[in-house]
């Protein structure tokens, strides 16, 4: 076994290496597909580049650097993390293979009532501005400040700067603790919010200006659609006129941190559980979960966005991001999703 988990950190460093080399000769992405800690990775399709906003998982020491220690208490070790999430990173590609970096496109600084815990976030293009969902705080109870914000920019590198002054959704609402926002766009132009922490997932309409919530037909705000085994970090897409309702499952810091999913033939569910489509694999990596899925515009071609922990380590933070095919079966099921450390080859949008 000791021989096994030397063998797989040998190969998933050649990996890396070939992938941030000085060359640009490398056909593959690599996973990692960029250096450094990073979770909750959020990709999306601007004009003919691809995007990915994650969050900051961890410090990451670069060759030469020592990486900061941390208490042996867990809870003290979370808390330490959570100071220094106050920022989020972003990252450009033309080809999902060569990668550029676009540092602290959001900071605390720009939003007056985030304080730590800035994670998960969520982007989408709107009327040419583009809008930037947060969570921040890690609210425990409804007498404290935090929950899931907006940011607004007129380009996805930002700077991006708070838009309400507030939370947008600010309080724990049938359970759901508000974080892991995603915001889906119909075919008819409507924006659903999909949200929540602690097993429980809520469903919202956003108003045309996405910086507000709207009212349901009946007369609702809220709508839980929790599925079964639910735990945190949902995603929707639609594919032949089927809604594929997506989540974690597990610890988000352990090995059996996972991805299930649902489909249904409307946005409100119901979202009967299939069952597992990423989960760690022995030889690869463990705690592979909270995913994003980029679609190529204009073909039925899709690829997963996720975080996992390399083998060897074992610190809940330790997560960096990768991105691996997404296939379908004939019955439009979504096969298993084999993790590779080569990643991806060369992809370009076409104009």
């Amino acid at each position: 076994m000791v021989r096994k988990t030397i063998f797989n950190a040998i190969a998933a460093s050649m990996v890396i290496m070939a992938a941030y080399g000085c060359t640009d000769s490398r056909k593959t992405s690599g996973n990692p597909v960029f250096p450094g800690w990073y979770a909750d990775p959020e990709g999306a399709v601007f004009g003919d580049e691809f995007w990915i906003f994650p969050t900051l998982s961890d410090l990451y020491a670069a060759p030469g650097e020592e990486m900061p220690e941390y208490p042996t208490h867990k809870t003290a070790a979370i808390n330490q993390t959570y100071n220094i999430q106050t920022y989020f990173d972003a990252f450009s590609s033309k080809d999902l293979v060569h990668w550029t970096k676009h540092p602290k496109v959001l900071t605390a600084e720009n939003v007056s009532w985030a304080e730590y815990a800035m994670w998960a976030p969520a982007i989408l293009e709107h009327n040419g501005k583009y809008y930037l969902f947060f969570g921040a705080n890690d609210i425990q109870n409804n007498s404290q400040t935090g929950g899931i914000g907006v940011a607004v920019a007129d380009r996805p590198e930002g700077p991006y700067k708070d838009a309400l002054g507030r939370p947008l959704i600010g309080e724990i609402i049938g359970g759901a603790q508000p974080i892991d926002q995603f915001v889906f766009r119909d075919d008819d132009g409507t924006h659903y919010m999909y949200y929540g922490g602690w097993g429980h997932c809520n469903m919202v309409k956003m108003s045309d200006d996405l910086l507000s919530i709207s009212t349901f037909d009946d007369g609702d705000k809220y709508k839980e659609v929790t599925p079964e085994n639910y735990v945190e970090g949902p995603f929707m897409f639609k594919r032949n006129g089927k809604y594929y309702f997506m989540w974690s499952e597990g610890g988000w810091g352990g090995p059996h941190y996972s991805v299930a999913y649902a489909i249904a033939d409307s946005p409100f569910g119901p979202f009967e559980r299939i069952g597992k489509i990423l989960q760690q694999d022995p030889d690869v990596a463990t705690g592979a979960g909270h995913h994003s899925v980029i679609k190529v515009p204009g073909r039925d071609e899709y690829y997963i966005v996720y975080h996992r922990r390399p083998l060897g380590h074992t610190h809940f933070n330790h997560r960096h991001v990768c991105i691996d095919k997404m296939e379908f079966d004939e019955d439009g099921f979504i096969k298993p999703v084999k993790m590779t450390f080569e990643g991806v080859g060369k992809v370009r949008i076409r104009k």
